[in-house]
């Protein structure tokens, strides 16, 4: 049999059969009661197999190429469950330094009372994080591309290297999407997503999801019922819907990221352009081998002479927003939102600078978007 695209699989996996009026879109079952007895199964919303919850995540680990996934009502949600499933107290897991400021901030402030401890591999490349793995190492937790940095991780050499020590994997694979990248074929075991982002994609809902096997998924899923973080019906339904466009919503970002990221690398008031698209990015042949785009996300250092808060006030298109991923293009400060929480040594050692700015590009003109950012730099450069 032909392999399904994951076109198709956006479209028709996972969805709700409307076997009442034959509909050809999943109905919404709003229903947080269902009936316990002479049925197959028991639902129930905390425990995350009512219908429209059950039938996104066939479709999630469809397009991920896992055996089985879980969603649930936030990306660190879906963190922290994956995490705290596969720790107990005494054991250490080595974390790349540059991830998400979220993960980092639950990491140092949650896993001392748990009696976990861990590690901050200083690099993306192997030998880094060799040296952090200790006889009570369980797994190892990357980010690839990074936020905000967009740094690339080699995926396969992390897997080989876990397997030989009998550790277990996980990715955020947010930035990327399911679209550029699936993680499991490289070897990794656990994909995790903010679904709020991507997979969501239209800025109207909070989600996460978890991808793997049925065993490491049953693992999550029985710490996920008592945490209770679920995702409503309806935040599902809008998920399933939005997962339908997204290799084209995805293409679109990727083809504007990349023609934002040239135009930018030659312009005279940027100083530093981060996209894995560029041949001059320190791991450009990595992205090469392990991405199939390059993603929607890239990030810019501006030039000394320009103020980032001129600059993000200056902007008329592009929204300066605390997310990203959406259809539309946004602007993010990560000193002030995604990497707050970190302490300036923190951030100074992930390589985010007071001039760094992260961009998420949509699905607009690019031509417009060039020229929303060129008059923004300039009249920034005017203020300032």
């Amino acid at each position: 049999m032909n392999e399904i695209k994951i076109e198709t699989i956006c479209l028709h996996e996972g969805a709700v059969t409307d076997k009442q009026y034959k509909g050809a879109i999943s109905p919404i079952y709003m229903s947080t009661a269902y009936q316990f007895n002479d049925v197959e199964k028991k639902r129930y919303p905390r425990y995350i197999n009512t219908p429209n919850q059950q039938c996104v995540s066939e479709k999630i680990a469809a397009i991920e190429k896992g055996e089985a996934a879980i969603i649930f009502g936030s990306g660190m949600a879906a963190v922290s469950a994956s995490l705290l499933s596969h720790l107990s107290s005494g054991d250490h897991v080595v974390f790349y330094n540059d991830i998400y400021g979220g993960t980092r901030n639950f990491v140092k402030k949650e896993f001392k009372r748990y009696g976990i401890s861990y590690s901050f591999s200083s690099g993306p490349n192997l030998e880094d994080f060799k040296a952090c793995i200790k006889e009570n190492t369980k797994g190892i937790y990357i980010e690839t591309p990074s936020n905000p940095l967009l740094k690339i991780v080699d995926m396969e050499a992390i897997s080989k290297l876990a397997k030989s020590k009998n550790l277990w994997t996980m990715i955020d694979n947010t930035f990327a999407s399911p679209v550029n990248q699936n993680p499991i074929d490289f070897g990794i075991d656990i994909v995790i997503h903010s679904a709020t982002k991507y997979l969501g994609g239209h800025s109207d809902i909070s989600a996460g999801a978890v991808i793997s096997t049925k065993n490491r998924i049953e693992k999550v899923y029985e710490l996920a019922k008592s945490l209770g973080g679920t995702l409503s019906e309806f935040s599902a339904w809008l998920l399933e819907r939005s997962i339908k466009t997204l290799p084209i919503r995805v293409r679109q970002q990727n083809e504007n990221a990349m023609e934002l990221a040239n135009f930018l690398n030659e312009h005279s008031l940027i100083s530093k352009v981060h996209y894995p698209g560029l041949k001059s990015h320190e791991n450009h042949k990595i992205a090469m081998k392990q991405m199939n785009g390059f993603g929607g996300m890239l990030s810019i250092e501006l030039n000394s002479n320009v103020n980032p808060e001129f600059f993000l006030k200056n902007l008329k298109i592009i929204k300066p927003v605390m997310s990203l991923a959406g259809i539309e293009s946004t602007a993010n400060y990560p000193k002030s939102t995604s990497h707050f929480s970190l302490t300036d040594e923190e951030r100074k050692s992930q390589g985010i600078s007071e001039k760094l700015i992260r961009l998420s590009a949509g699905i607009e003109s690019v031509t417009d978007l060039k020229n929303d950012i060129n008059n923004s730099l300039k009249i920034s450069l005017d203020e300032n």
